[in-house]
C-alpha cells in the first residue's frame, strides 16, 4: 500500500507542477479549451446556416439604418446652414442662430436611440418641414423689410 500512496503523490506532484517562465503559463492556458461556455457551445453546436433570404432581409435592414443615419445627418447639417440667417438677437441678447442651433441638438439627442422606421421617418419629414417652413418665413419677412425700405426711399 506504501508504494501506491508514493507514485499517487508523485502523479499528483507532476500534474500540478507549474512551469516558472507566465508566458509558458500562458500560452498553455489558452490552448487547453474554451473559457466560456458560450465558446464550448460555438465550438461544439452546429449552427444555422444563413439563407439567402435571411441574408437579404439584413442587408435591407442595414441599408436602410444607414439611409435614415445618413438622412438625419443631412438635415442636422442642413439645419446648421439654415441658422448661418438667423443673426439678430432675442429678448436675453442671445443670438437666434444660437437658440436654433442648441434646440437642434437636443431634438436630436432626445431622438438619438429611436428604431422604429416610421417613428425615425416621421422625424426626418418633420424636421424637414420646420427648416423649410421657417427659411421660407425669414424669406418672405426679408422681401417685406427690402419692399419696406424701398418705399421709404421713393417717399423721400
Amino acid at each position: 500500500m506504501r508504494p501506491a500512496a508514493g507514485t499517487c503523490r508523485n502523479l499528483a506532484i507532476s500534474l500540478h507542477h507549474v512551469p516558472t517562465n507566465p508566458f509558458l503559463l500562458h500560452r498553455r492556458l489558452i490552448h487547453h479549451g474554451p473559457d466560456t461556455i458560450d465558446e464550448l457551445l460555438d465550438r461544439h453546436v452546429v449552427k444555422n446556416e444563413k439563407t439567402r433570404d435571411d441574408e437579404e432581409a439584413d442587408l435591407l435592414t442595414r441599408q436602410r439604418l444607414t439611409s435614415t443615419r445618413r438622412e438625419a445627418l443631412s438635415l442636422y447639417r442642413d439645419i446648421l446652414r439654415a441658422t448661418r440667417f438667423f443673426v439678430w438677437a432675442d429678448s436675453r441678447g442671445v443670438l437666434w442662430r444660437d437658440v436654433l442651433r442648441e434646440n437642434a441638438r437636443k431634438e436630436f439627442e432626445a431622438a438619438r436611440f429611436e428604431r422604429d422606421p416610421e417613428v425615425v421617418t416621421r422625424l426626418l419629414i418633420g424636421g424637414r418641414d420646420a427648416v423649410q417652413s421657417a427659411l421660407d418665413k425669414l424669406a418672405q419677412k426679408q422681401r417685406e423689410q427690402i419692399d419696406k425700405e424701398k418705399g421709404d426711399r421713393n417717399r423721400r
